[in-house]
């Protein structure tokens, strides 16, 4: 009797956790891939759109109407949008973006060429947001109404406010034109300039692969001010979801339970309400990170960064199309992928997701 009621619980039992899983990683990808469609769809239709004549372009103002008509076809711009936009992304799909008229080379390469710096600056931005904010933002909820707390709130409103490319040329001008305390545009003084070989395209990070601290430091003066304007940015942002997410927390009644067990009060707000906080917060830094990565481009351009964001720039200045569609895209892409990361480390970090 028992083997039998066994028998049709197992039959009547719940979806295997393989199958469960196949099904949700299925989905995942599923919405991953229509995703990235409508990104490519909308940068499409954004490069048809834009009052900017790809065939100009390239062959120039001054060139005969019947090689106008030859590139014309070429481009495949007769044929239907929707056969165009099926080309386009095919183009895509083996990472091809087409050759840029400004540099005269593949945008792919471009673009593997000057993401590195962009990753390389958001990246030491996003640790000084999370470093700084984060405490930040835990003292302001601790300190709610107080001092303290109308500071941080003060601190991060600046951040909010104040224009980022005002902040950066102030900074020029206090911290290298005034003091000389950092160097100046760019990634390094001129005459440092590519000597240390490229291995992941970071100065940084290679300066110590190649064992060269001249180098190092020469990169760090010329980072730090750019990364810390970019970092104050995050760093407001990341300080004000702190705050709200710790005050609903120590609202909570385990915290008051925590409390009359005797923890010390540094246990209850640093392990356990920090602890539990840390969860959303993932997104928030996720989001930042990405934010950061994608909209750079006024700190790039005042501090003759050779990132993404100035690439883009002169694209667009210079009527490239095929470098300003193909550097949106490859933002895109990295905005959609730090998004799915987030979720992944929110279902590792809390098993309640999974």
């Amino acid at each position: 009797m028992t083997d039998t009621l066994g028998t049709a619980g197992r039959r009547r039992g719940a979806t295997p956790p393989l199958f469960k899983l196949a099904r949700a990683l299925a989905a995942t990808l599923l919405s991953v891939l229509l995703t990235i469609i409508g990104l490519l769809f909308v940068t499409f239709l954004i490069g048809r759109v834009m009052p900017v004549d790809p065939v100009l372009a390239i062959v120039g103002e001054r060139a005969s109407q019947e090689m106008y008509e030859a590139a014309y076809r070429s481009l495949g711009l007769d044929q239907p949008l929707y056969v165009q936009f099926w080309i386009f992304l095919k183009s895509v799909a083996v990472g091809d973006f087409g050759m840029s008229t400004l540099t005269a080379r593949p945008v792919a390469e471009d673009v593997l060429r000057v993401f590195p710096a962009t990753l390389e600056l958001a990246t030491l931005a996003t640790i000084i947001g999370v470093c700084f904010g984060v405490p930040m933002g835990v003292i302001s909820a601790v300190h709610e109404g107080r001092w303290p707390d109308h500071l941080v709130r003060l601190f991060g409103l600046f951040g909010y406010s104040m224009p980022v490319f005002w902040i950066g040329l102030m900074g020029l001008l206090v911290f290298y034109g005034i003091l000389g305390w950092v160097g100046g545009p760019g990634r390094l003084d001129i005459y440092y300039e590519d000597i240390i070989p490229p291995v992941t395209g970071m100065i940084l990070i290679d300066s110590l692969i190649a064992g060269d601290m001249t180098i190092f430091w020469n990169a760090v003066s010329h980072i730090i001010l750019p990364a810390s304007i970019l970092g104050y940015y995050s760093l407001a942002y990341i300080s004000r979801m702190t705050r709200s997410f710790m005050l609903e927390q120590l609202s909570q009644e385990y915290i008051t339970t925590a409390r009359v067990k005797g923890l010390s009060e540094r246990a209850v707000i640093w392990r356990h309400a920090l602890g539990n906080v840390m969860i959303p917060l993932i997104t928030v830094v996720a989001l930042s990170y990405a934010t950061l990565l994608e909209g750079s481009v006024l700190t790039e351009v005042i501090f003759a960064w050779p990132g993404i964001g100035q690439y883009i720039t002169n694209a667009l200045l210079s009527a490239d199309l095929n470098a300003v569609l193909g550097g949106t895209v490859v933002v895109g892409l990295v905005f959609i992928l730090l998004n799915l990361l987030s979720d992944l480390l929110y279902k590792i970090v809390d098993p309640r997701a999974r």
